[in-house]
């Protein structure tokens, strides 16, 4: 470097302190990260394969209870007590109390057993189907399955879980939970007590898993053969020679083993309910998938690293050797809008003249800068004060057609009669102008415009001479979520009006009904009216998407003639404007089946 200027000099001393830096900060961080992802990894594998092991079992222990009630029902010992070839009237008497009484109340509580069945070691045998078409065995049918049982049963007593099924068409469907079981006159192990479950519903214990997409469980018993497995064709079918030793002998840490030509990772956990083993399946590329994205974002940020730190070796060699024109390269850049104010040395000189006339073009910037800023600041106010005029305006927009047959229909009852209907239409009345002036309010509960509803209804039972109720189909639980006030009524009222041209039949019905999805609450008034037209639904969701006050509906007369009238855009922009654009009514309807106006709200 003897040779070197002083800019080269400098280039290259950056160039290798920059290198030497981020290639050991890269090495060091990549591999301390590696080791740490997967620690975590096998870590959160050895959680998800526990609970999963905890949560089966006591999915399993669920039925074992059901199984402890039939253990101690007398009927069932006295079955298994009944002497080879017994086909007189304790058979049948025993036969009928142990199904009425003993199984068909565990049909009831548990429909996803398929069947339950008895053997005794006299050759005695029951089958309860539920809702499953089957007939009886033979006495040669029975014998086999009893030494099958026998075989694969404990002599303890304890429970087994079998992937068998005595029906030939649910075959790798149903898993066996088995024991055998005494009579009442001996401590003697006499029988077979077995329940059949549909091997689907395990899966559905897992399915809040997230194992990615090419993950997943199964089940083993302690042959090696599987006795649930997403794949149906397997069940009962032996392991790969490959992990089937693995799996069995498995300890608390996960192995890797190549499966179906791809390496997988394995960890496998034993059952405290007979000698299976649940294990999780994960490919290796899945897990290192996070290990391959540092490597590659270590590689990324270095070399964009690099390119810079060289690019201010260059800039900063070029700053000694040149600060003029250092100096007339930043002013080219606060031109451009990237600027700073540099400070004025104390001396005066060419130099000190190009800074000065530099900081006062940034000044002037500056001071442009803050001018348009505070220009927009006053526009966005005044944006935020029209939106909320013209939100109250909306709010204050109260059906007069409504108000005046109101009040007509009060005064009828004061010339015909003096009645009590007079003061509970009064009453209801005064609670909807109550609540419909309360303009300071936007977001109000569930249950409060429930009861503005309820109200409205009391005032239109006069209003059509008869009652008529609102189906409300509402979870306890949204009665507190919030949504915007006067919003529920005008949909009922437009219901009202149009769905049943006719006049309303015993037959009509007006349901309300409130759900959530993943992030949206909603609200539905549902009708089995009229219905709309195709070419008239299509309009209204056209006018509803433009995302616009109904100000020139109808004339700008205010009026709500007709579904989509001012009423229900106003539904529509009043929820967006208080919940945001993405959030308003939806329409749907078919002729003569009836119409569904549904509210779309964030969930809170």
């Amino acid at each position: 470097m003897k040779n070197f200027n002083l800019y080269q000099k400098l280039y290259l001393s950056y160039l290798v302190v920059i290198m030497i830096s981020l290639t050991s900060v890269g090495y060091f961080s990549y591999r301390a990260s590696s080791r740490e992802l997967e620690q975590l990894v096998e870590k959160q594998l050895t959680q998800v394969v526990g609970n999963a092991v905890y949560h089966t079992d006591l999915y399993i222990r669920a039925y074992e209870r059901s199984m402890v009630s039939l253990l101690s029902n007398n009927d069932v010992k006295r079955f298994i007590d009944l002497p080879e070839g017994e086909i007189g009237y304790p058979y049948y008497e025993l036969r009928k109390l142990v199904k009425e009484v003993g199984i068909e109340p565990i049909f009831i509580r548990n429909p996803e057993i398929a069947d339950i069945f008895l053997i005794s070691f006299n050759g005695n045998a029951m089958y309860v189907y539920n809702g499953i078409n089957a007939g009886s065995f033979a006495k040669e049918q029975i014998q086999q399955q009893l030494d099958f049982f026998k075989n694969n049963t404990t002599a303890n007593g304890s429970l087994s879980v079998l992937n068998h099924s005595i029906l030939p068409d649910q075959k790798n469907q149903t898993l066996s939970l088995v024991r055998r079981i005494r009579g009442l006159s001996s401590t003697e192990l006499k029988g077979i007590l077995a329940i059949e479950l549909r091997a689907s519903e395990l899966s559905e214990l897992w399915k809040g898993i997230d194992l990615e997409s090419d993950g997943y469980f199964f089940i083993t018993d302690g042959n090696g053969n599987y006795v649930y497995h997403p794949d149906p064709e397997r069940i009962g079918e032996p392991m790969p020679e490959a992990i089937g030793q693995q799996v069995l002998e498995a300890g608390p840490h996960a192995f890797t083993s190549k499966m179906d030509e791809k390496s997988r990772m394995f960890m496998s956990r034993r059952s405290n309910y007979g000698n299976w083993r649940l294990v999780v399946s994960m490919p290796v590329d899945e897990l290192r998938k996070p290990t391959d994205t540092i490597r590659t974002t270590t590689i990324i940020v270095g070399s964009f690293t690099l390119i810079l730190a060289l690019w201010l070796a260059i800039r900063f060699g070029k700053s000694i050797t040149g600060p003029i024109r250092k100096l007339k390269s930043a002013m080219r850049e606060t031109e451009k809008g990237n600027w700073v104010i540099l400070p004025l040395p104390s001396h005066r000189d060419e130099i000190v003249e190009l800074i000065s006339r530099y900081n006062l073009m940034v000044s002037r910037l500056s001071e442009l800068v803050d001018e348009v800023y505070q220009a927009e600041l006053r526009d966005k106010e005044n944006r935020i004060e029209r939106q909320k005029a013209e939100f109250q305006s909306l709010q204050l927009q109260i059906n007069p057609h409504f108000l005046y047959n109101t009040l007509e229909t009060i005064v009828c009852y004061a010339v015909i009669k003096d009645s009590k209907e007079i003061s509970e239409i009064v009453k209801a009345l005064a609670y909807m102008l109550r609540y419909s002036v309360q303009t300071h309010l936007e977001e109000i509960t569930v249950a409060n415009e429930l009861k503005h509803v309820m109200h409205y209804l009391v005032v239109m039972k006069h209003r059509i001479g008869r009652e008529f109720d609102i189906e409300v189909a509402i979870d306890p639980a949204y009665l507190l979520r919030n949504m915007v006030r006067l919003t529920l009524q005008p949909l009922v009222e437009n219901t009202l009006q149009h769905a049943f041209p006719d006049g309303l039949e015993d037959s009509h019905y007006i349901r309300i009904q409130a759900g959530e999805d993943h992030m949206t609450f909603w609200i539905s008034v549902e009708d089995n009216g009229a219905g709309i037209s195709e070419s008239r639904l299509r309009e209204l969701r056209e006018k509803l998407s433009e995302n616009r006050l109904a100000d020139h509906e109808s004339g700008g007369s205010g009026s709500t003639k007709g579904i989509g009238g001012i009423g229900i855009i106003n539904v529509h922009r009043r929820i967006q404007m208080v919940f945001g654009e993405q959030y308003g009514l939806q329409i749907d309807s078919e002729i003569g089946q009836g119409t569904r106006l549904i509210m779309l709200m964030p969930r809170n």
